[in-house]
């Protein structure tokens, strides 16, 4: 059976899921003052918004040196030692310190107020502050505002702010623009997405890198100055070349977001180094991410340790990513223990992974029970998958209601299938119609599944176009399908070449070997896969060349696989070198098979034997089998036989 959960088979899925970056669904990782779940900002995002420019190293005889000079008035240290309280969580304690710091001027204690009071749940006093702080000039207190307003939904001040703290070089603020213009789709946001990726941001340098990569898919040309994407009919320009645009360069942003613990950002460079053959930098990249408790990663790993050939450490990976809801692996899991033969298991796993939404699963639950012989629940779940839009459920389906004498309820889930893109529902469509005698309608789907590379389907193109006489275009086809492995369609295609060319004149002792010709390559070639009547020909080939031996191993092949021209030839052979009792032996199978020249061999060995009775009923044997000319001369010695048996 052909499961469902290795890599071939999803394929349509991919090793991964692909997650669009934009807006504020991205914050996952979010070290910036991401909102939680109460309104506020988290503990990360007080301390990246507070200013500690002019802070010292939080120590004991530090805070003593700072505080006994804030207690001098000293407003430096005030502010100094307020952040340091902040930092620690004291707010009581920081707050008197704050406000008079920022009673004396200091920016930074501004800002670092509007920190706390937005912490005690004042958040409209710490907007205040932080306006105070902005104009003053903090980056950060800009960036803290800009927050604040987009929070409130007053995009245009949000902007305004953010802009004035991205453009003062506030990684944050830049990052904090670009969601924010890449949420309104606004053009610009890449812009500001390199500038805060080149300052070390890890979610910048990750949605930076998916940016180019999905601008990479479209092929859209960039503006080298701006960093800015070139839509419409403007032309690229006349700049030295976009070389940020490149896979070196998403590479490149993956690599920085991941080396600095992004674990999504490990997973896209893991994938990208496994495309490129670079399996094991990829699996330590992928091992780093599901460490970090990415599923998708835990999947891959265990894909890169199943080609590598540990088998058991690849189920202990796609374990631990089913576990966390990954269908991917759920569904490898489940093949891993069908090609074991443990159905109930692999069952349990198709399940699980059908509950985690991949359709997938259900129609492996499909394969599996039509394996099983259960068709009606491979029914109920190829339908299942095929109504979720999976076209090779679709097409499956199809089948099991053909095979059930339902082609009429048959067709619309093949068209369905191959509308979708399904290759084999297209050919299948082709067959149900050939069944009908409808062959216009059959050759059209065979030619769009055949454009596809559906090999059987330009085979029956070319038979087609033979029997329309277009051979120019029978050839194109054929020797498609002849290429991708078709032994019939390498055969034909032999034929036509064949056709072709002149009678081979009579090989003379002596006389060099002529290279093999196409058309004996192509037979050749078919008669490797098995092909009986390519192995008869390519026997004559040879037999014409003088190369007996050759001629006498491709009859035995073409004999033993059940051929009668190939026995005969085979016999004829062996009776050439003297070897008639096993050319008899030859010929009789092939007799028997319904060869009537093989007979009348046999009629005329048993009358030089002078076993005339056997003699006769081999010739009665000819004349059944034919053709005309043997029919003619079996009857004529048979009755000589005869007479001599009545004389």
């Amino acid at each position: 059976m052909e499961c469902m959960g290795d890599r071939a088979t999803l394929l349509e899925t991919g090793r991964f899921e692909r997650q669009h970056a934009g807006g504020a669904a991205e914050a996952i990782d979010h070290a910036d003052a991401a909102p939680d779940t109460t309104g506020g900002w988290n503990a990360a995002a007080m301390d990246a918004a507070m200013d500690f420019a002019e802070a010292a190293a939080d120590t004991v005889e530090t805070e003593a040196r700072h505080r006994s000079a804030a207690d001098d008035g000293d407003t430096a240290s005030m502010s100094v030692l307020g952040a340091m309280l902040l930092r620690r969580g004291d707010l009581d304690g920081a707050e008197p310190y704050l406000r008079a710091a920022t009673a004396a001027g200091d920016r930074a204690a501004a800002n670092n107020l509007g920190v706390l009071l937005h912490q005690r749940g004042y958040p409209d006093e710490a907007a205040g502050w932080w306006r105070v702080a902005a104009v003053a000039g903090s980056a950060a207190a800009a960036h803290a505002l800009g927050r604040h307003h987009r929070e409130r939904g007053d995009e245009p001040a949000a902007e305004y702010w953010l802009r004035q703290s991205a453009e003062q070089g506030h990684a944050l603020g830049a990052y904090a623009l670009a969601d924010l213009m890449e949420h309104r789709g606004d053009s610009g946001a890449e812009r500001w997405l390199r500038v805060a990726a080149e300052q070390g941001h890890r979610e910048a340098a990750y949605r930076l890198a998916r940016a180019l990569e999905r601008r990479s898919a479209r092929k859209e040309p960039v503006d080298t100055l701006t960093g800015v994407a070139i839509t419409g009919d403007a032309p690229p320009p006349d700049a030295a070349g976009d070389g940020d645009d490149t896979d070196d360069s998403v590479e490149q942003w993956y690599r920085q977001a991941a080396a600095r613990g992004h674990r999504r950002a490990a997973l896209h460079l893991g994938a990208i180094l496994e495309k490129r053959g670079e399996v094991k930098e990829a699996g330590r990249w992928y091992l780093m991410a599901a460490k970090d408790g990415e599923p998708r990663a835990a999947c891959a790993l265990g894909f890169l340790l199943r080609d590598a050939g540990d088998e058991e450490s690849a189920a202990v990976w796609w374990l631990r990513a089913a576990q966390d809801g990954d269908g991917n692996a759920a569904n490898a899991l489940g093949a891993l223990h069908a090609a074991r033969g443990e159905y109930q298991t692999a069952e349990r796993w198709y399940r699980a992974a059908t509950d985690a939404g991949d359709v997938n699963g259900a129609y492996n639950l499909g394969l599996l029970f039509a394996a099983q012989g259960r068709t009606a629940q491979a029914e109920q779940w190829y339908r299942r998958a095929a109504y979720a839009g999976h076209r090779e459920a679709a097409n499956a389906l199809a089948i099991l209601l053909l095979q059930a004498g339902d082609p009429h309820g048959a067709e619309p889930w093949f068209s369905k299938a191959a509308e979708a893109g399904s290759v084999d529902a297209a050919f299948n469509l082709g067959i149900l119609y050939a069944g009908r005698d409808d062959d216009r309608t059959a050759l059209s789907w065979y030619e769009r599944a055949a454009a596809a590379g559906h090999t059987e389907a330009a085979l029956q193109v070319g038979m087609a176009r033979l029997r329309d006489g277009d051979e120019q275009e029978a050839e194109r086809h054929l020797r498609c399908a002849a290429s991708s492995g078709s032994a019939e369609a390498a055969f034909r295609l032999a034929t036509v070449l064949d056709a072709r060319q002149p009678p081979p004149e009579p090989h003379t002792l002596g006389q060099p070997q002529l290279p093999k010709t196409e058309c004996e390559e192509w037979y050749e070639r078919a008669a490797e896969q098995g092909h009986r009547r390519a192995q008869v020909r390519v026997g004559m080939l040879a037999a014409a060349r003088g190369d007996v031996a050759e001629a006498a191993r491709w009859y035995r092949e073409a004999a033993e696989a059940g051929s009668r021209n190939g026995a005969f030839n085979l016999g004829l052979l062996l009776a050439r070198d003297g070897n008639e009792r096993e050319a008899a032996l030859w010929w009789s199978r092939a007799a028997r098979a319904g060869h009537g020249r093989a007979a009348l061999r046999l009629a005329l060995l048993a009358a030089r034997r002078g076993e005339l009775a056997e003699g006769r009923r081999w010739c009665a044997r000819a004349v059944e089998l034919g053709p005309a000319e043997v029919a003619e001369r079996a009857a004529r010695l048979s009755e000589a036989l005869h007479q001599e048996l009545t004389a």
